[in-house]
């Protein structure tokens, strides 16, 4: 996590380098108040590996250039499912497919669905 930035502000960024590359289906779930793991998960679609890949790799590059350093990257490789840990914000980008099959947004129906305005 950075000190200069809230985690509304590194998830407003996330999800501005999300949509700068297309980034289909963005959903912003506030967890903090049902979980310890985050604040919020960003959730995302991509048409094929490629730009799933293409939407991690603009949004590492967004938030390091911000100096917001990331805590690990999972499944990169396979481009299926990608998730990325800022700590306070997880982002999770998906192939249609997966994210069909993994659901998180039911998972994780106690958050609180909310709008980029409300960040």
């Amino acid at each position: 996590m950075s000190e200069k930035f809230t985690s509304k502000e590194i998830a407003l960024a996330a999800i501005e380098a999300l949509e700068d590359k297309k980034g289909e289906d963005i959903k912003i779930i506030d967890i903090s108040q049902v979980s310890i793991l985050a604040d919020y998960f960003i959730i995302a679609s991509g048409n094929n590996r490629n730009q799933v890949q293409a939407l991690c790799d603009n949004v590492e590059e967004k938030l390091g250039r911000m100096s917001i350093l990331k805590k690990q990257t999972e499944g990169y490789d396979n481009g299926n499912w990608i998730l990325i840990d800022y700590g306070d914000i997880v982002i999770h980008v998906f192939d249609k497919e997966n994210r069909l099959f993994y659901d998180l947004e039911r998972i994780w129906r106690d958050g609180k669905f909310i709008e980029k305005e409300e960040l």
